[in-house]
C-alpha cells in the first residue's frame, strides 16, 4: 500500500493501516524526518513505513512519464530499428574512444566505492564486462519478438480470430552495481517495450557515461523515441521505491540482493503491476544413496565456479551414505577453492557435525568477504531452520551441508527453507528423479551441476532475470524472463 500527496505532516505513534489489517505506529524518527509533499509507502510483507521525499517521488514520476511518452511512440517504430539500434549500441562500446571515457568514469566509480568499504567485484569495467556487453546487445538483434506475430488463429462462418502478439509496454529495473546490466535492461525493446531503471549508487556515473556516449547516440541514430530507455538520475533508495510504486509501469524488474528486492516487489505489488524478482537464490543440492563419487564430486566442483544466484549453496546427502559421500565433498569444495587460489568455508547444520573431521571447526583460514579478508574458522555449526540462507559470497566458495534420511527429506527442507530456485538430484533411479521433479517448489529441477541455470546457455536466448518461486509461482510465464517473455495478447477480428 502506498499513501502519496494526502499527509502534510506525521506524528509519532500515528497508526497506519495496511491492507491487510495490520497497524503499524509511526516512529518519532520518521515523523521528524517527514517533510510537507513527501509521501508515505508501507511494505506489506515486512510492515515497514518508508518516507519516499518529494524530490525523489518527482525525479521518478518525471523518468516515468517520459518512458510512458516513449512507448505511445514506438509503434511506429519497425522491428529493422530496434535491430539497428542494438548494432550501435554494440558498435559505440566497440570504439576505443567511447571506451576508453567509460572506463574513465569506471574507475571513480570504483574507488568510491571501495573508499566506503563495498565490494567492487561486479563493478569494475573489464575488457570481459565490454565484451559480454556487446555480445548480448548482437544476441537481441537476432532474439525472436512476439511483436506483431500471429499466435494464434480461430476459424468462424464467415469471420477470423486472430490472437496476435504485442508489446507489453513500460518495464520498470532495479539492479545493483553492476553496469553490464545496463544491456541487459535494453533487451526489452526487442518486443517494442520501453525501459526506465535505477542502478546502485556504485555504478551511476558509469551508467550516466554510457547513456550519454552510446545509448542515447543509438537511440538518436536509429530514430528510436529519446526515452525508449530512460535512468534514474538518483543514488537515493527511494527513487527505487517511487519507481516501483507507480502504477503506470508494465512490469516491474527487481535484480539485487534478497531483503531489497522482496522490498521493490511489495511495492510495486501494491499497485497492482505484476514483477519478476530476481536476487535471492542459492542452489540446492541432494545426494541420493546410488549417487556415485565420480559424479558428485564433479557436480560439486563444477557449481562453485564462482558466485551468482545458481551457485551451489546447500547440499544434502542422505545419512546413509555420509561415510562415502561426505569426504568427497570435502575435497570437492578444497578443489573448487584451490582454483580460485582461496580456502572454502562449510556451514554444517546441527546434527550433522560428527561427519565432519573436528579440526575444521578450530582451523582459522582467511575469508575473503565483501569487506575485506577475515580469519575465521573453516567449519561453523548453523540452525536447522536456516538452511536457506545464501551466502552471498566473493571469492571464497560458501555452503551448507545437512545430513538427510532421505531424498524427500530433502525435498521437504528445500520446499520450506530455500528460496525454491534450483534443486538437482544426483541419483541413478530413474523413479526417484521423476518423484524428485514431482514433489520439489522449484522452477529449475535437474539431475547435474546446478550452473546450468541461465538463460543464454539453457535456452540460446539473452536472459534480462531469474525469478524464484519464493513469493509464489509465476502467472503465464517461465522463471527465465527473456526478450521473447516481456508481451501480451490482442484480439483482432477480421469480417471475410
Amino acid at each position: 500500500m502506498t499513501q502519496a500527496n494526502t499527509l502534510e505532516r506525521l506524528e509519532a505513534g500515528m497508526p497506519v493501516l495496511t491492507a491487510s489489517g495490520q497497524v503499524i505506529r509511526v516512529s518519532a524518527e520518521l515523523a521528524a524526518r517527514f517533510q510537507p509533499g513527501d509521501s508515505l509507502a508501507v511494505v506489506a510483507h515486512s510492515g515497514e513505513l518508508l518516507r519516499i521525499p518529494a524530490v525523489e517521488k518527482q525525479i521518478a514520476t518525471t523518468a516515468v512519464t517520459r518512458c510512458v511518452n516513449a512507448f505511445q511512440a514506438m509503434g511506429s517504430v519497425t522491428d529493422a530499428q530496434i535491430s539497428a539500434f542494438y548494432e550501435h549500441f554494440a558498435g559505440a562500446l566497440e570504439t576505443a574512444s567511447i571506451w576508453r571515457k567509460i572506463a574513465e568514469v569506471n574507475v571513480q566509480d570504483v574507488a568510491d566505492t571501495r573508499a566506503r568499504g563495498r565490494s567492487t567485484t561486479r563493478l569494475v569495467a573489464t575488457e570481459k564486462l565490454r565484451k559480454d556487453m556487446i555480445d548480448g546487445l548482437r544476441g537481441w538483434i537476432s532474439a525472436p519478438s512476439r511483436r506483431g506475430q500471429i499466435l494464434e488463429t480461430v476459424q468462424q462462418a464467415g469471420f477470423r480470430v486472430e490472437l496476435v502478439g504485442a508489446a507489453l509496454g513500460m518495464v520498470a529495473f532495479v539492479f545493483e552495481g553492476r553496469p553490464n546490466v545496463l544491456a541487459d535492461a535494453c533487451g526489452v525493446l526487442r518486443g517494442g517495450n520501453t525501459v526506465v531503471f535505477r542502478i546502485g549508487s556504485d555504478a551511476l556515473r558509469t551508467a550516466q557515461a554510457i547513456m550519454r556516449l552510446a545509448v542515447d547516440p543509438a537511440l538518436e541514430a536509429t530514430g528510436l523515441p529519446a526515452g525508449a530507455v530512460t535512468l534514474l538520475e538518483s543514488t537515493a533508495h527511494a527513487a527505487g521505491w517511487a519507481l516501483f510504486s507507480d502504477a503506470r509501469l508494465a512490469l516491474a524488474v527487481a535484480r539485487g540482493s534478497g531483503p531489497a528486492v522482496a522490498t521493490l516487489g511489495s511495492l510495486a505489488r501494491s499497485v497492482g503491476v505484476p514483477v519478476s524478482l530476481h536476487g535471492t537464490g542459492g542452489a540446492w543440492l541432494v545426494a541420493a544413496e546410488s549417487a556415485d563419487t565420480t559424479s558428485f564430486g564433479r557436480v560439486v566442483v563444477n557449481s562453485l565456479d564462482r558466485k551468482v544466484c545458481n551457485t551451489l549453496n546447500t547440499c544434502c546427502i542422505v545419512a546413509s551414505q555420509a561415510e562415502r559421500l561426505v569426504p568427497v565433498f570435502i575435497a570437492s569444495l578444497a578443489e573448487a577453492g584451490r582454483r580460485r587460489d582461496q580456502p572454502f568455508k562449510l556451514h554444517v547444520a546441527e546434527g550433522s557435525a560428527h561427519v565432519i573431521p573436528a579440526d575444521l571447526f578450530q582451523k582459522l583460514v582467511v575469508i575473503r568477504r565483501a569487506e575485506g579478508d577475515i580469519d575465521e574458522p573453516q567449519a561453523a555449526l548453523l540452525p536447522r531452520q536456516a538452511l536457506g540462507h545464501e551466502w552471498e559470497w566473493e571469492e571464497t566458495p560458501e555452503v551448507t551441508l545437512t545430513l538427510v534420511e532421505s531424498v524427500d527429506e530433502a525435498v521437504a527442507l528445500f520446499n520450506r527453507y530455500s528460496p525454491q530456485l534450483v534443486g538437482s538430484l544426483i541419483s541413478h533411479d530413474d523413479a526417484e528423479q521423476q518423484r524428485f521433479y514431482e514433489t520439489i517448489n522449484a522452477p529449475f529441477v535437474g539431475n547435474d551441476y546446478t550452473r546450468w541455470v541461465d538463460g543464454q546457455f539453457a535456452l540460446g536466448k539473452p536472459e534480462l532475470g531469474l525469478s524464484n518461486w519464493q513469493h509464489g509461482r509465476l502467472f503465464g510465464r517461465g522463471a527465465i524472463l527473456s526478450g521473447d517473455s516481456v508481451y501480451t495478447v490482442r484480439t483482432r477480428f477480421i469480417r471475410e
